[in-house]
This record gives structure tokens, C-alpha cells and sequence, in this order.
């Protein structure tokens, strides 16, 4: 079963516009546990636009309470920074990660301020791959699973390997604006997805995927992706929660990932 990691920061998003507490991301949290996700995901930013760095002790606590996995994703070379206004103390990320104790922690190449995840990490440069090295050794160390977040290419996975990562996350974002506009951009987005977890599986690595995932493209890709173990979807989640309501949304998610995943098996059985 590909696992649906459901990522909050939308909620805290709207939490953050006002003041208060509402809606109270660690009751959702619980209610989405519940309808049945695998996971939570949360990606906190300096900015604390939405996850703050107080968020996370609780949401270890209670994913490690229902056996569940949580997922902290970020840029690992983002430091610390002062409390200004009514933000918090953010005590870097790799600090915020060691204390808590993630099950899994994706690195992203994020740039401070930066609107949403739109690239992976250029696995190409030496410096690049001598920072996440070390990043990864660190992780290891405190039994915290790595992952990184990358473009579909191929060519990547064999140097996120010999990193040591244990896992690879797919960007997904390019795939879904092709799979919007349609026609043969979308089969060539999907084949460098399909192609890419080849190559990641090949070398070893676990893989996930995530970005602009919704229920229109996320079956096409989880039938393309044999390989395919976990997926963070949350924007798109959220939107459609709106319609469909919290548990509608997730439960939706789910059966599209298990009818994907039922199709799947039946092509392949003899």
C-alpha cells in the first residue's frame, strides 16, 4: 500500500491569519490519523507562515502515540533565527529536526522566503553533495530516515545513493502542469517520473513523491510508479476539503491510491 502522508501547512496557513488557535492544527491532525492517512508532513519555514517551530514536539508526539509516520521537510541549511514580532524563536532546522526526532526528514533546496518547494537539488555540484553528505551522516546518526527531494531525473539517483540517502522524493510539479495541459506532454512528464524511479530503485532507494499531486493526476502516476511507497500531498488536500470536507478529502485520497494501486495488479497478475 503506497502510503498518503497528508502535509499541514495549509491548515496552519489558515490558522496564522488571525490571532487565535483556530482551526486547531493538532485536532485536525488527530481527525486525519484517524480517517486513515499513513503520515503527516510539515514543512516549517523561517518565517513561520504556517508550521511554527512549537507545532512539532506535539505532532511527534502523537504520530509516535498512533504509529504513524511524521514527516519534516525543509532546507537543512536554514539557521536560526530571532523572535521578532509575534513570531517564535526558530531555532534553525537541523536543530528543530534533532529535537524532535522525526521518523522521516526530506531535504529541500528551499531559498528563504521562497513561496513553495519549485526545484530539487543539483545533485551535479560537489558542494551541494558534501553538505547533504554530512546532513545525511547526521541524520543516520539519530535513527531519522533521509530523504531528498529531487527532479525526475534519472541521472540523479545513483549520486543519491552514494550520499546515502535512504530515500528520494520526486518533484512532481512538472508533471502535474503537463498533465493539466495534456497531450504528449504529459506522457513525457510521466515517463521521466517512471524513469526516474527506476533508476532510484535500481540504486537502492526508497521512493516517494509529492508536489501539485491532486485527484485528477494522481492515479496516472501511482499506475506508472511499481516502485511508488509514500506520497505528501497538502494544497490540493486542503482545496478540496472545502467541498468534500476533511474526511471526505482524505478518504478520497485514499481510494484513489488504492483503485491506482488495485488496477495496477491487475495488468501485471497472469
Amino acid at each position: 500500500m503506497i502510503r498518503l502522508s497528508v502535509n499541514l501547512n495549509k491548515i496552519a496557513l489558515l490558522r496564522n491569519a488571525r490571532d487565535g488557535e483556530l482551526p486547531a492544527l493538532q485536532d485536525c491532525a488527530q481527525q486525519i490519523l484517524a480517517i486513515g492517512a499513513h503520515g503527516l508532513t510539515v514543512h516549517p519555514r523561517p518565517d513561520q507562515r504556517h508550521i511554527r517551530p512549537s507545532d512539532l514536539a506535539p505532532l511527534a508526539t502523537l504520530c509516535r502515540s498512533t504509529a504513524r509516520e511524521f514527516n519534516v521537510e525543509g532546507n537543512p541549511m536554514e539557521l536560526a533565527q530571532p523572535n521578532t514580532g509575534h513570531k517564535e524563536h526558530y531555532p534553525g532546522f537541523m536543530s528543530l529536526v534533532l529535537s524532535t526526532r522525526p521518523a522521516q526528514c526530506t531535504l529541500v533546496p528551499d531559498a528563504s522566503g521562497q513561496r513553495t518547494s519549485d526545484h530539487g537539488f543539483d545533485l551535479r555540484c560537489s558542494s551541494v553533495r558534501k553538505m547533504l553528505q554530512a546532513v545525511i551522516t547526521e541524520l543516520d546518526a539519530h535513527g531519522i530516515r533521509s530523504s531528498l527531494f529531487l527532479d525526475a531525473d534519472a541521472a540523479l539517483m545513483p549520486w543519491a545513493a552514494e550520499l546515502g540517502a535512504a530515500r528520494v522524493e520526486l518533484y512532481t510539479g512538472p508533471y502535474a502542469l503537463a498533465w493539466a495541459a495534456g497531450g504528449t506532454r504529459a506522457e513525457e512528464a510521466l515517463e521521466r517520473c517512471r524513469n526516474a524511479a527506476t533508476a532510484a530503485a535500481q540504486a537502492g532507494l526508497g521512493v516517494n513523491a509529492g508536489h501539485d499531486l491532486n485527484l485528477q493526476n494522481l492515479g496516472a502516476l501511482v499506475a506508472a510508479l511499481p516502485t511508488l511507497q509514500e506520497v505528501s500531498i497538502g494544497h490540493a488536500l486542503i482545496a478540496d476539503a472545502l467541498q468534500l470536507g476533511l474526511t471526505g478529502a482524505v478518504q478520497s485520497y485514499i481510494n484513489c491510491l488504492t483503485t491506482a494501486q488495485d488496477s495496477m495488479a491487475a495488468r501485471i497478475s497472469p
